[in-house]
């Protein structure tokens, strides 16, 4: 007589079902205490929400594929720490929508370079990265400088934002076209990078 053991490794159907129960068991268990936890869900001391110019900063990043070769997630093993800083924690990403953490480095990890450099540096950095860094294979982005920020969808953006977690007053959002005259991209590309990761102290 077959056991119980038996008749499920016999049976595809119910094995299928019996994996999926167990899976989404320990995805719920490893998922759902995440949601609750202070540390997972309170902003670090310190952070505040994006800037408009920020905002547009960090939209640009994502459409210039910047998260393709840098990575914002700094690891908890001394290799990583003596290189970039405090390794990453989990409050300084509630304002983040979606996370930027990526796991490519053709380029160094950007989780802390918020006030490494100076505005100037970024500026020349986005224009020619040779002129700065001689052995650097990142491609240049001219255009940015020329191309002015595109305020036209800025308070729906914050609204959205708004909506998921970040504090944004109504003032703030009716602000924030004005915040944004006579900006260009690469002002705001600049402004998203000097905030990155200054909520904790970098060592250096």
């Amino acid at each position: 007589m077959a056991t119980g053991h038996e008749k499920v490794e016999k049976n595809i159907g119910l094995m299928i079902i019996l994996i999926t129960v167990v899976v989404s068991i320990g995805g719920l268990v490893q998922i759902v205490p995440l949601f609750f936890q202070h540390s997972t869900t309170e902003a670090v001391a310190g952070l505040k929400p994006y800037t408009p110019l920020r905002l547009v900063g960090r939209d640009i990043y994502v459409r210039e594929g910047c998260y393709l070769c840098h990575s914002q997630m700094i690891r908890p093993f001394r290799a990583e720490t003596e290189r970039y800083g405090h390794y990453s924690v989990a409050g300084e990403f509630v304002y983040d929508h979606p996370f930027q953490w990526g796991s490519k480095r053709t380029g160094p990890d950007l989780a802390r370079v918020g006030g490494r450099y100076s505005d100037e540096w970024h500026r020349v950095h986005m224009h020619n990265p040779r002129d700065v860094v001689p052995e650097s294979i990142m491609p240049g982005f001219p255009w940015l400088e020329k191309t002015p920020v595109d305020a036209s969808h800025i308070k729906k953006k914050m609204e959205v934002m708004r909506m998921l977690g970040s504090p944004y007053t109504d003032q703030e959002i009716a602000n924030a076209p004005a915040e944004l005259k006579g900006k260009t991209e690469v002002d705001a590309l600049i402004a998203y990078l000097q905030g990155l990761g200054t909520a904790i102290k970098t060592r250096r």
